[in-house]
């Protein structure tokens, strides 16, 4: 089911997986404040949603998105009331308590490619580019880069992309652990859905808790961490979907995680 509440983007459902399509193909999916606060609105949605479990992005056209749409009006803001704007929706979707994929068929640069990173996993067709390229516009990295990209490749690899601004292959971004895995465009949505549909089938609130402890894990010192995971744990084995585990495990079954 397709939603017609928004602009710039797309947003369906079809059993509990919400998918937002990028959707100004004619500028290559450019981000600009219509579809920022669009974004935002819409990963709200999925984070409160009881029945949207897992989020799909992707975008419309052959392109991820192209970054920030540099050639539109000037805003009156002052600039840093508008990249708090479009922070926020990076933060949303940071801690989105549902997982999330992103879907790359095509090129994902600046703000876009840091879109896609902050999902929780990525996958890319092999026609797919990344580029943090930023400072080929005279700009630094944003919507989370200075924080992802360390985290995913390490820092020096992190200074290379960004200073550099290159456009690297969907195969090197895979080979320096940047994203997931390069599926064949024929076989990506095959990929993409099949996973969403086994993370559906899973402990919701187990795959919050994951997302937490990852997430919060290399700000964390190790004691921090056991802590972290002590809470964690008790909040799951209190919970009807630790109970439905074990049940299932004693009926050499397949657990059915938010049917008791």
């Amino acid at each position: 089911m397709e939603e017609g509440r928004y602009e710039t983007i797309i947003v369906s459902r079809q059993s509990s997986v919400t998918t937002v399509t990028l959707n100004r193909p004619e500028k290559r999916n450019a981000a600009n404040s219509a579809m920022w606060a669009e974004l935002g609105r819409a990963f709200d949605e999925v984070s409160e949603s009881p029945t949207d479990r897992v989020l799909v992005l992707r975008g419309a056209g052959g392109a991820f998105c192209s970054g920030a749409d540099l050639t539109g009006s000037a805003s009156d803001a002052h600039p840093l009331d508008n990249m708090h704007q479009v922070h926020r929706v990076a933060l949303t979707l940071h801690q989105l308590p549902k997982p999330s994929i992103a879907l790359v068929d095509g090129d994902a640069v600046g703000a876009g490619c840091n879109l896609a990173l902050g999902c929780d996993m990525v996958f890319a067709t092999p026609r797919s580019r990344f580029a943090e390229i930023f400072v080929r516009r005279a700009l630094s990295v944003d919507f989370g880069g200075s924080w992802l990209l360390p985290r995913l490749v390490g820092l020096h690899r992190a200074k290379q992309l960004c200073l550099t601004g290159a456009l690297i292959s969907a195969h090197e971004a895979a080979e320096i652990g940047l994203i997931n895995e390069v599926v064949d465009g024929a076989d990506i949505d095959s990929k993409v859905y099949s996973l969403a549909e086994d993370l559906v089938a899973g402990p919701q609130v187990a795959q919050a808790l994951i997302k937490q402890l990852l997430n919060a894990g290399s700000d964390s010192s190790m004691a921090e961490a056991l802590d972290a995971e002590s809470v964690a744990q008790s909040v799951n084995l209190l919970s009807p979907d630790a109970r439905e585990a074990r049940a299932a495990f004693v009926e050499k079954r397949s657990p059915r995680y938010g049917r008791r």
